[in-house]
């Protein structure tokens, strides 16, 4: 928690797993964003099942030990689960809650299909100002009336970013953060409880290590993700021109007749991008440029990224180490007065016809609907070009082969 907190972003996203062990389980887990966007894993814990009392339970945890108010300016995302979206509601009803779109396309092409329709939707979360998302929308409306209607009953607040607030400063709208957190527990999932859980403190454990050397690896100011970010940015400026208006606001515009105000002293553009973020966009380069080369004071470019992507965020992030135990003939016998009884056995269902060695439990996860269902390692040969081994001509096989010329041919003249 104290690492989280020293990462000076305020991001979390919560999902649940099973256990595939012979008492079935969820772990419900909230992972956060370091400051070079890897995963950080914040709390976990296992619970019957997940539903909105499991989840009020533990976000009311998770705020006790993050010191989030019920009034609380955080920033969650997830997989739009029925129960979470009420617990969050309940616990943390000014939070900003958004829905991870990967999630919201698959629903989506359940009834819409369409590679057309999917760069439309991609292009209404990646939209950051209210103009540009309501002209993909139109545009979307015009493509597919019923694809249209469906996704404006979900709230543009949660899955697009013209409607995003700049406290989390990320854009980040995949809830990959808990997918791969829960990937790479899978081996300790069908254990027993207890080794599940030391399974995911001794992988907590090792990752802090990892990590640590690759901190002690970099130099410089900013930590190696915002580095190649802001290198991108800087060679995209040579389209703008900016102009100063004498008090702290420039008017910058490209070749392309698109034009935006930023305003240095507030540090935004109206592009969103610098809000957003908490990377100054190339608008914001622009006129920072602008500001230096007429010899007024002003910071370097670096200096105006936000605090969550310095190095020494980083290194503060962990310091902070999750200590050893010993093992269980070394743990102090509970005073707990009540005797506590195993969970009840029982074996879950078997959704795929490959059975494990150990009870036939499920091992794979569901496919999504655009996902290829690779139940066997052959390949198709579909769209490939297939040659006679016979006639050596192209568009069939040995086995099909009529003598259509070459060798093939010559022969079976031969024989008659």
């Amino acid at each position: 928690m104290l690492g989280f907190k020293a990462g000076l972003r305020d991001f979390l996203g919560v999902d649940g797993t099973f256990l595939k062990g012979l008492y079935p389980r969820q772990v419900l887990t909230a992972v956060g964003l370091d400051s070079n966007n890897g995963i950080y894993p914040v709390a976990y814990t296992v619970v019957e099942a997940e539903t909105t009392s499991s989840w009020t339970w533990f976000m009311q945890l998770l705020g006790e030990e993050l010191e989030l108010g019920a009034n609380s300016n955080f920033t969650f995302i997830s997989d739009r689960q029925k129960g979470i979206i009420p617990a969050l509601a309940k616990v943390f009803p000014k939070v900003e809650h958004r829905f991870c779109l990967r999630h919201i396309q698959e629903n989506l092409k359940k009834q819409c299909k369409g590679k057309e329709l999917s760069d439309l939707v991609w292009e209404c979360h990646r939209a950051t100002t209210l103009n540009h998302f309501k002209h993909v929308m139109d545009e979307l409306k015009k493509m597919n009336d019923e694809a249209h209607a469906w996704l404006c009953k979900i709230p543009a607040e949660t899955w697009s970013k013209s409607h995003f607030s700049g406290r989390a400063h990320t854009d980040y709208l995949l809830n990959n953060l808990c997918e791969v957190f829960n990937a790479k527990i899978e081996e300790g999932r069908d254990k027993p409880i207890i080794t599940c859980l030391e399974y995911i403190r001794e992988y907590l454990m090792k990752r802090l290590c990892v990590v640590q050397k690759e901190i002690d690896k970099c130099q410089g100011e900013l930590i190696t993700t915002a580095t190649i970010i802001l290198e991108e940015i800087k060679i995209q400026i040579a389209k703008y021109v900016a102009k100063y208006n004498g008090a702290g606001k420039y008017q910058v515009a490209s070749t392309w007749q698109d034009q935006y105000v930023v305003n240095l002293n507030e540090r935004s553009c109206t592009c969103r991008f610098w809000e957003i973020t908490g990377f100054p966009c190339m608008h914001a380069v622009s006129a920072i440029w602008n500001k230096i080369e007429n010899g007024e004071d002003a910071l370097d470019v670096e200096d105006w990224v936000y605090p969550c992507y310095k190095l020494s965020t980083w290194r503060a992030m962990y310091l902070n180490k999750i200590n050893p135990i010993n093992g269980r003939s070394m743990w102090p016998k509970s005073d707990c007065p009540f005797t506590l009884t195993p969970p009840k056995h029982h074996t879950q269902v078997v959704m795929s016809t490959r059975l494990d060695m150990l009870g036939g439990q499920k091992k794979k996860r569901r496919r999504g609907v655009d996902e290829p269902n690779n139940q066997t390692t052959k390949l198709s040969r579909k769209f490939l070009a297939v040659t006679s081994s016979k006639c050596h001509n192209n568009g069939h096989n040995s086995r099909t082969c009529k003598g259509q010329g070459g060798i093939s041919e010559v022969g079976s003249k031969g024989k008659t």
